[in-house]
């Protein structure tokens, strides 16, 4: 991408620029915890971080290795059960950002966590699985997905349906009765893409600084629609990536002492 960021940097810091202060965020693991720690700790400070473990108001001074990591419990407001957490908190609307990732995405949104190939019962691959993502996809206010960008990423059709997008296009979401408004941006490796708002397909808005058109369709296994308003966006600070860097190099440290 650059010889002064990553593409995974970019993407990442692309992904905190979504979050906004004073929301509330149900966070997954990974790639999408990674960007909300370090909106809260950029831009974002009163930014309220909520992980499936019930940990409310999680402030982790480094990334955590999982929802059961200590450091989530140590620093949140409030610690609560795990049905508490989806029974108040998430499935009557009361979140605003779920973020989630996934191992395949359609042009609709939909996300696929459980199986590769072949069928439910016999899969080429079985993934880790939905963990809370099908509550967080159905119920949030809003959804942001994080994931990288590839034909084995992006496909026609998700082999599964684990986490609901927009189903088959604009409608289904309604008919359905789910409560939140689905996802509203998809951040990759090379771009962000938008659901268009007639037929809720996703659409290429934006292009990350140093990738093309040519690149994200190369990279999606459907025919990417491209906005005529296209932008370029803004690489990332200074200080995001000084931030961002400690996150994981803190994490690093961590994982190397639980493993002495």
């Amino acid at each position: 991408m650059s010889a002064e960021w990553t593409a995974d940097e970019m993407m990442t810091v692309a992904a905190a620029r979504q979050l906004r202060d004073d929301t509330a965020c149900f966070v997954g693991i990974g790639l999408p915890s990674t960007a909300a720690n370090l909106a809260r700790a950029t831009h974002a400070p009163r930014l309220v971080l909520i992980y499936e473990s019930g940990c409310l108001g999680a402030k982790p001074d480094r990334l955590p290795l999982s929802i059961g990591d200590g450091i989530l419990a140590d620093t949140a407001d409030a610690v609560v059960s795990v049905p508490e957490v989806f029974n108040y908190w998430l499935q009557p609307g009361n979140i605003d950002v779920g973020f989630l990732g996934g191992a395949q995405l359609d042009r609709y949104g939909n996300i696929n966590t459980t199986t590769i190939g072949g069928d439910y019962r016999d899969p080429k691959v079985r993934l880790p699985g939905a963990g809370g993502a099908p509550e967080i996809a159905a119920s949030c206010r809003e959804v942001i997905v994080i994931m990288r960008q590839s034909p084995r990423t992006f496909v026609e059709r998700v082999d599964f349906v684990t986490s609901f997008g927009y189903g088959t296009g604009s409608g289904d979401r309604e008919r359905l009765g789910l409560r939140g408004a689905g996802p509203q941006v998809v951040i990759t490796d090379l771009g962000i893409l938008r659901p268009e708002p007639s037929s809720r397909e996703l659409v290429l808005t934006e292009l990350h600084p140093g990738a093309t058109v040519e690149q994200a369709r190369a990279a999606t296994g459907w025919q990417l629609r491209v906005a005529d308003d296209l932008r370029t966006g803004e690489p990332p600070t200074g200080s995001e990536l000084s931030v961002l860097r400690a996150l994981k190099a803190a994490t690093g440290g961590n994982r190397s002492a639980s493993n002495a």
